[in-house]
């Protein structure tokens, strides 16, 4: 199989000192900022023991398996991938502070030594973590190292569409840190989580704030600012909800995505952040069909999938630039969602869905066992066509027989939610896609409810259905479409993937995947276009909701995408689609 290897046209122009250097974590931001990506030493060997010999250079935050790396080598399951670097000098031990390590993910086990001591360990490869490794530091030379295991599609962590033997709709496996690994010097007492909720038919917004020793009725001060209004000063106190009453109030929507932004301090620590005044819920509309109301309006939600891989990076993008451009694309050309597809960005991703105005369907990250294809593909598509319902029990054909595993998927999902929760752009938790490690559907989804009722839930994203959830999530690639109103809302949260292959600009020349495949732009152009006109159009008056078309780029195999791979080719005539994304409407 001959592969082309591609780059974006980012690529050449990484900066080695200053990799990903933008500041990782928008909605709470400080002044003391160490961003640690650039070149690292590494080594991948079979045995646990820390390695005498480093293997050479490597990029982080790129993982081995990307060319941007400089590794370009796989990681087995049965080996171990070691990372060390040294500290710069001036981070050490300092009266009244704490150095904090933060990393934005590691995929998927890692342990974390400064100085030979082990800091502690994590088990997910899609989540930020950090650790306080103050009493961990010296004077002069401090060296971080990391060891990581990565399973992938061996085990039941999370792995999304990784799989070691990739090909068709599964992709190249990747490793180790993937996301930015930076630093903060904080006080001793210094603020851990900040929670912001619009309250938006009360004109109000509520803070909660954490600290970090987990004390109450500490006094802070918020300060909330925006162009069109003067300071609003209040207090607040930790373990109680601040109420701030926002006068004037301006909506934030795809069309006009507004941020008030807002500055807590509390002691000698302060952070700055800010939010959205935004609602999202299903009611009836005026004919008594279930619809999305955003700001108590309806609002037809036209979306792409986006899977949030790189030619050059895999799960890592280039650069900053790269992350915007999908997003501010995909807006160009008529669409206000994305249905981000069982992956989790880096934070500032969705920090520019936020200010570019784009609506967000998150996935949470499946996992589990080896999928019975013949089952959770074949049958549930067959049976998608006869409006079956399977049910969710056999778990040993969806690989969630292991009950660690499960309590670990909604450990993530938990976390998934309350890490992203501030983010207006983050609409609906999707739970569940296609029986892919798909288990107790109901209980998951009061869970999810439970840690977020401001959003929608789509509990079980096609074929699966259990009847829950706020949204009935229909994958529609090969059927007709009528559509009856029942009492959730129906969204088709996948279809299309049609299909072109371009010379130079795809990987493969022959072994290419799709769901129809075309020879010309202007024959996939039209087929959209017919598409939207015949499955898409007739349906929005019989209950049609939000629609998800797939996909926003080609990744490998898969040539299905709105953009090359490589991002450098619109593969449909922009036009086409905006001119038809204009007639989706309620």
């Amino acid at each position: 199989m001959n592969m082309r290897q591609l780059k974006t046209k980012w690529a050449d122009n990484i900066n080695e000192k200053n990799v990903l250097g933008e500041y990782p974590r928008p909605l709470m931001r400080r002044k003391s900022y160490v961003n640690l990506n650039g070149v690292w030493k590494y080594a991948i060997k079979d045995t646990k023991g820390f390695p005498k010999k480093m293997n050479g250079d490597i990029l982080v935050p790129f993982s081995p398996e990307a060319v941007l790396s400089g590794v370009g080598r796989q990681l087995k399951p049965d080996e171990f991938l070691w990372y060390k670097r040294s500290l710069p000098e001036e981070i050490r031990p300092e009266a009244g502070s704490r150095w904090l390590l933060h990393f934005g993910a590691v995929d998927q086990c890692a342990v974390v030594y400064v100085n030979g001591k082990k800091q502690g360990k994590h088990v997910g490869g899609y989540l930020p973590f950090s650790f306080d490794v103050t009493d961990a530091l010296q004077e002069e030379r401090n060296i971080l190292t990391i060891k990581v295991k990565d399973y992938s599609d061996t085990y039941y962590y999370s792995r999304g569409k990784q799989k070691l033997e990739n090909g068709g709709m599964f992709y190249t496996a990747q490793s180790g840190i993937w996301q930015t690994v930076w630093m903060e010097k904080v006080p001793e007492y210094h603020i851990k989580d900040l929670k912001i909720t619009p309250l938006y038919d009360q004109s109000s917004v509520m803070i909660q704030l954490e600290d970090a020793a987990g004390r109450k009725d500490i006094d802070y001060d918020v300060t909330v600012t925006a162009r069109t209004m003067w300071p609003l000063k209040t207090a607040g106190r930790t373990g109680r909800p601040c109420m701030v009453r926002i006068p004037h109030m301006r909506n934030w929507s795809p069309e006009d995505p507004f941020l008030y932004d807002v500055h807590i301090k509390m002691g000698n620590d302060s952070v700055e952040s800010y939010f959205a005044m935004r609602k999202i819920e299903v009611k009836n509309d005026k004919n008594g069909i279930p619809r999305i109301f955003l700001n108590n309006k309806p609002y037809f939600q036209k979306g792409v999938l986006d899977q949030g891989y790189w030619p050059d990076g895999l799960y890592t993008p280039p650069c900053d630039e790269a992350m915007i451009y999908d997003i501010q694309k995909m807006k160009d050309l008529g669409f206000n969602m994305i249905r981000k597809h069982i992956k989790i960005e880096p934070q500032r991703w969705y920090y520019h869905c936020d200010r570019i105005g784009m609506l967000v369907w998150q996935d949470m990250v499946n996992g589990g066992r080896e999928y019975k294809s013949w089952y959770v593909t074949w049958l549930a598509t067959a049976m998608e066509g006869t409006h079956i319902r399977a049910k969710d029990t056999r778990l040993h054909l969806m690989g969630r027989q292991d009950p660690t595993g499960q309590k670990q998927f909604e450990s993530e999902m938990k976390e998934t939610i309350r890490r992203l929760y501030n983010h207006p752009s983050v609409v609906t938790w999707v739970i569940f896609n296609e029986g892919w490690g798909q288990f107790k559907t109901r209980k998951m989804t009061d869970i999810a409810l439970a840690e977020d009722h401001t959003r929608l839930i789509d509990s079980a994203s096609g074929w699966f259905d259990q009847g829950c959830g706020d949204i009935k999530s229909i994958h529609d690639y090969f059927f007709p479409l009528n559509i009856t109103p029942e009492k959730r809302v129906t969204a088709l949260t996948e279809f299309g993937g049609y299909s072109l292959q371009i010379p130079k600009h795809s990987m493969y020349e022959k072994d290419i995947y799709g769901y129809k495949i075309f020879k010309r732009k202007k024959d996939l152009s039209r087929a959209y276009e017919k598409l939207i006109k015949k499955l898409v159009i007739p349906n929005i008056s019989r209950g049609l909701s939000a629609t998800v078309y797939t996909q926003l780029s080609d990744i490998e195999e898969e040539v299905n995408g709105i953009l090359s791979y490589d991002r450098k080719i619109v593969k449909i005539d922009e036009n086409v689609v905006r001119e038809w994304n204009e007639k989706l409407h309620f």
